[in-house]
């Protein structure tokens, strides 16, 4: 298994082009804007993309979701249904924030705790985390003991929960019951900023103390 972090729009967030080395095939894990840096990325890997994933509906991590899934003709999976008030509402949050447009959609799959998917032979299991937002979910890759965490934990920070429908003590909770148990030896990959492990959150996140 191999993951890319891409770098995306002006907010910087962290597109994930995850692929199969054996089968060539991938993913994009939450393509927030600037697809031809996705599909340039996949071209120069020579991979697949056959699906999208989706962690959570805010317009940095899906405003671009429906142009690349149409341009590809893949499917999108996720969020967690609870997050439909946010894909919903995509063009309006861009409008106001003077985001690049952003086209409302309704995933081929609502995804929740429990599922799993797989892409080649990566095998992903999906964990509910809500508190950043109510439908936000966790990509883990127990094999490679790898997390895509959105944008619920952060090298040194968590994700806000002053957005509607936020919660921090909810927040919290996913993060220690949720996250925290799968090892201090897994590495996440946030939505945005350099990647960490859970070890070292757990004992210098100043938020989790």
């Amino acid at each position: 298994m191999k993951n890319i972090t891409i770098p995306v729009t002006a907010y910087a967030q962290n597109a994930s082009l995850l692929y199969c080395e054996e089968t060539a095939k991938a993913a994009v894990i939450d393509p927030g804007g600037d697809i031809e840096l996705i599909l340039a990325e996949a071209k120069r890997q020579a991979v697949t993309i056959e699906r999208i994933l989706i962690t959570h509906g805010h317009f940095d991590h899906c405003g671009a979701a429906l142009d690349l899934a149409e341009q590809l003709d893949v499917p999108i999976y996720g969020p967690h249904p609870a997050d439909e008030f946010l894909l919903q509402s995509l063009p309006d949050w861009a409008r106001q924030v003077g985001f690049p447009p952003a086209r409302s959609f309704v995933p081929q799959q609502w995804l929740d705790e429990g599922d799993s998917l797989e892409i080649g032979s990566i095998r992903l299991q999906v964990i509910h985390c809500p508190g950043h937002t109510p439908g936000h979910l966790v990509f883990y890759a127990a094999d490679a003991a790898i997390a895509f965490v959105g944008d619920v934990l952060f090298h040194g920070s968590i994700g806000r929960s002053d957005f509607p429908r936020g919660n921090h003590a909810e927040l919290i909770r996913s993060i220690k019951h949720k996250l925290l148990p799968l090892g201090d030896e897994v590495r996440f990959i946030p939505g945005h900023g350099p990647s960490s492990t859970l070890g070292y959150e757990r004992l210098h996140n100043p938020f989790l103390r």
